[in-house]
């Protein structure tokens, strides 16, 4: 089992973060700037693969998936 962690919007990601999510993260901020007051990330694991989502529902795994964009027919 491996932990998760948390940290601050527009803060370096924790060691944890595998190294091939970072640019997708800052990709990710860049295109949401703002005060990062209130704004964290929360990485977790599923089945051994890495998910990190911010607060508003912006995931990023092997692609990011854009909360604010989102066009999806549930």
């Amino acid at each position: 089992m491996r932990l998760g962690t948390r940290w601050e919007f527009g803060a370096e990601p924790p060691a944890s973060v595998p190294a091939d999510l970072r640019p997708r993260i800052a990709a990710a901020e860049a295109a949401h700037p703002g005060p990062a007051a209130g704004r964290h990330w929360t990485l977790t694991w599923l089945e051994g693969r890495p998910i990190v989502e911010l607060d508003d529902g912006t995931r990023v795994s092997d692609s990011i998936v854009d909360a604010h964009n989102a066009d999806e027919d549930w």
